[in-house]
């Protein structure tokens, strides 16, 4: 392990090129993003993209190459290209408060819609209007957790590969295939036709999640359509769906924000396909 950083300029070339990928225009040109943190970075050296390493190169202090010898061998062995830089560099890439040490330039993950669809997934998440990367990100970890075979983000939700949509995401994107920049009524027939059914998440629905967890079509294909964090879904995207579900609340809170309702929505789907009965 080398004793002093290899790079020490911000201004070299490579440092540069790394820095220009937390600008969405750059991101879409390269194809490439970053992913910050021991565990974003072990996800994507674990990860492969078109046979390769989706980890391109990995950006560490000497520091944390030392706290982490076992993922800069990984790394290695992945064939990514491994690059002690000072901290100024690593922390130049960093978007986070208290940088770790380890950034990872990605390629990207996206893969055809067409191609999800063909796979026959059983539970799908469809973001639409989702603008705050956080929150895209979140419901993204959510989906991974209550075991989502598909993500999709519609061409009017915010950029899967912002540094806080990937954060956020806790290493569930590399764990859930994603398709991103499809129109929602492509997206809604899709899905349709590829045997789901289809069903919108909103606070003032004319369907109880509860009265639909008692019904039997819970338990088979289902693709949830989750909206804007402060609007919801608007009515031409309510109608694409085949039901409007509200989940019900049963104290006095106003509502539930968008990662909550969509982690209860899928799970709710998730248990009703693990029943006897269910698709799975």
């Amino acid at each position: 392990m080398a004793t002093a950083a290899e790079l020490t300029s911000p201004r070299s070339p490579r440092a540069v090129a790394a820095r220009r990928l937390a600008r969405r225009s750059a991101r879409g040109k390269e194809r490439r993003f970053l992913a910050e943190g021991p565990q974003a970075v072990r996800e994507a050296v674990a990860h492969r993209t078109d046979g390769h390493s989706t980890l391109v190169e990995l950006f560490t202090t000497c520091e944390a190459a030392g706290r982490h010898p076992e993922l800069i061998a990984a790394a290695r062995a992945a064939g990514t290209r491994v690059t002690t830089a000072s901290e100024e560099i690593v922390t130049g890439l960093s978007q986070t408060v208290t940088p770790q040490g380890l950034v990872g330039v990605c390629r990207f993950l996206d893969r055809p819609f067409e191609e999800l669809v063909a796979a026959g997934p059983r539970l799908v998440a469809v973001l639409a209007h989702v603008r705050d990367p956080g929150n895209a990100g979140t419901v993204l970890r959510c989906a991974d957790a209550a075991g989502a075979e598909a993500v999709i983000l519609t061409d009017a939700s915010v950029d899967l590969y912002n540094p806080k949509a990937v954060r956020a995401s806790a290493g569930s994107l590399f764990h859930v295939p994603v398709a991103v920049g499809i129109p929602v009524e492509e997206a809604v027939r899709g899905l349709a036709d590829g045997g789901l059914r289809v069903l919108a998440a909103d606070g003032s629905g004319d369907r109880d999640l509860d009265a639909e967890l008692d019904g039997p079509a819970m338990g088979g294909p289902t693709a949830w359509i989750f909206g804007n964090e402060a609007w919801g879904l608007p009515g031409p995207t309510r109608e694409l769906a085949e039901a409007v579900v509200r989940v019900p609340i049963h104290g006095r809170a106003e509502s539930l924000n968008l990662a909550t309702a969509a982690a209860v929505c899928l799970y709710a789907s998730a248990r009703a396909q693990r029943s006897p009965g269910g698709c799975r």
